[in-house]
């Protein structure tokens, strides 16, 4: 049987991890999305696609972030990814924010639950919990395709492993290790 702690710590590594990939979404769509909405490829995309494809974008942004490629299939394979080909520093700094989100996470994951080293690092990679289902979703959500078989969107198996997986447990056990030492006293 599970012990409460250990219970208490994945209900705060899953709701850690919906809040930190929720958060980062919209502080993409925050700093960018404007940008993107009155852009010309967004309204390219909305008039092959038939709908708005600016939050999807944005979502795309999103993955850059976590080094998720997006791919394009349009007389041909390719994928890009538009954080790192970026010029400009506030593009650039987006690479920052899933890090800086999930080491918080994981820090509040595993508020004042362990002393020891390993167990801290588990609470905090408990974000994984929230963090995966969303990144699977999201990948599927901001795909874009038209009917003449054209689609775009995150790489789907590097969404799942990379973003999904990979940041939140890396990132939520050092998030982890310093809030399992913190404590509310």
């Amino acid at each position: 049987m599970v012990d409460t702690d250990a219970k208490r710590a994945a209900g705060r590594g899953l709701a850690g991890g919906i809040a930190a990939w929720i958060l980062g979404y919209l502080v993409v769509y925050l700093l960018h999305g404007s940008s993107i909405q009155n852009s010309f490829g967004s309204d390219v995309l909305e008039v092959f696609t038939g709908e708005p494809v600016a939050w999807k974008l944005v979502g795309w942004l999103f993955y850059n972030a976590h080094n998720v490629a997006v791919q394009i299939s349009l007389f041909g394979q390719r994928s890009v990814n538009l954080v790192a080909g970026a010029e400009e520093a506030a593009l650039t700094a987006l690479f920052a924010l899933p890090p800086v989100l999930l080491v918080l996470a994981g820090a509040v994951a595993a508020w004042n639950t362990a002393a020891d080293p390993t167990t801290a690092a588990r609470n905090g990679a408990a974000v994984a919990l929230g963090y995966l289902p969303l990144s699977l979703a999201g990948a599927v959500l901001f795909a874009i395709g038209s009917g003449d078989g054209a689609s775009a969107g995150p790489a789907l198996v590097t969404a799942v492993l990379l973003a999904g997986l990979v940041y939140p447990l890396v990132f939520g056990a050092v998030g982890g290790l310093a809030g399992g030492h913190l404590s509310a006293d």
